[in-house]
């Protein structure tokens, strides 16, 4: 097991575990991954790649039917299996999409998937559960603050963190592919969603913002642990970044439903979620044409009948 195999791969999960932040759900949802773009429709996924030769590679599977399962029926807890089945997809998308477009053929063992995933789980809880505790702890003891500014410092350090981050990972001009990516696939639903012509020309005249994207999740979040981490109370560092991991289920759940509401609620939740969508100025890019061409085929792949 080499170390750069182990660095690598866990790159590879942190960056699927950034862009989950950046999907959709229902009705129509996506994810760019590395030179392409995956799809999820009502029945299937789609995943469209562009090759180093410039074709596009094409391929789809059956997704999960979620209203069908009892488990989605259940607030709070229904979350927790979306993302779950999307983070399964967009490690397998995203693996697919390096294979195809970098030609990144090389498997890894048990012990680099455990390796890798462990590594990638430790940056997600030490860059967002215990800096933002921490920054907190600092800030709160220097102007002698308690209870409830101590979790809205937190909250909002947590935001600053990942808005930061994402700035930072843009600056390498792979990522900002991908960026560019994710804006071709907010450009195409954006058309498909107003019934327009679904030609590169006409899409590329679409706003590249969406107001479902999971970008504004990383809000929502903020706010809703700011509510439920105020419970907790004071208490050592490590108390509280232990307490955070384990109600972080909670409020994904909490999130979760909120978005799902607002999505359902027209203009109402939209004005809700206005706020947020700044923040999709940071994880989308202007793509060009070719690149729109590839999110309209993971689109058609997606929407395509059985």
């Amino acid at each position: 097991m080499s170390l750069f195999s182990i660095i690598k791969s866990t790159s590879d999960l942190f960056l699927t575990l950034t862009m989950l932040l950046l999907s959709r759900s229902l009705p129509v949802g996506g994810q760019a991954v590395i030179e392409g773009v995956l799809m999820k429709g009502p029945t299937k996924w789609g995943l469209c790649v562009r090759k180093p030769d410039g074709t596009l590679h094409n391929e789809s599977w059956p997704s999960w039917d979620m209203a069908s399962g009892h488990l989605y029926k259940i607030p709070f807890i229904r979350g927790l299996f979306i993302m779950f089945d999307m983070l399964k997809t967009g490690i397998r998308a995203l693996n697919r999409s390096a294979e195809i477009a970098l030609g990144d053929e090389e498997t890894f063992g048990l012990m680099e998937i455990v390796t890798s995933v462990l590594l990638a789980l430790l940056a997600v809880v030490g860059l967002f559960l215990f800096l933002p505790v921490w920054i907190s702890d600092l800030t709160s003891e220097f102007f002698s603050l308690k209870g409830i500014y101590r979790d809205v410092i937190e909250g909002f350090a947590r935001a600053g963190i990942f808005a930061g981050y994402v700035g930072l990972i843009g600056l390498w001009k792979e990522i900002g592919t991908v960026f560019e990516y994710h804006g071709a696939e907010h450009k195409t639903i954006n058309a498909y969603e107003n019934e327009a012509v679904l030609s590169p020309e006409v899409i590329s005249g679409y706003s590249r913002i969406h107001s479902r994207c999971g970008t504004s999740f990383l809000l929502v979040v903020v706010f809703v642990s700011i509510v439920v981490f105020s419970f907790i109370g004071d208490g050592s560092i490590m108390w509280r970044v232990i307490s955070r991991f384990i109600l972080l289920p909670l409020v994904i759940g909490i999130s979760y439903e909120i978005i799902r509401f607002c999505s359902r609620s027209g203009i109402f939740g939209k004005i809700i979620m206005m706020p947020a969508l700044s923040l999709q100025y940071l994880t989308t890019r202007e793509p060009d044409l070719s690149q729109i061409e590839v999110a309209v085929s993971s689109l058609a792949l997606a929407l395509e009948e059985e």
